[in-house]
């Protein structure tokens, strides 16, 4: 979701910028729409990492390789890229 959410984003920022925008009813649909997709992508998947980890607690597991397994660290790395995509198109500033 986070990265169609920027896609979109992106191609509608193109489009704007290819042809002129008089005449579009909503010019800020698109990029609503990719925040919205980039925000509950984000949530979503670090409300996934909560679960994981209560879900380890409820079982018993308190080792710390199963906590912070790879799966989890690339997770977290996707809620930072998702957060900072979300900051980007929201701002309009950023690398991309």
């Amino acid at each position: 979701m986070i990265g169609f959410g920027f896609t979109i984003y992106k191609f509608f920022e193109y489009i704007g910028k290819a042809e002129t925008a008089e005449g579009i009813a909503k010019p800020h649909a698109p990029r609503n729409l990719a925040l919205a997709l980039i925000f509950i992508g984000t949530l979503s998947l670090a409300v996934a990492i909560l679960q994981y980890w209560q879900f380890l607690k409820s079982i018993g597991v308190r080792e710390r390789g199963h906590l912070w397994s790879l799966s989890v660290i690339v997770a977290l790395l996707m809620v930072l890229v998702g957060a900072l995509a979300f900051i980007s198109v929201l701002l309009r500033t950023g690398p991309f």
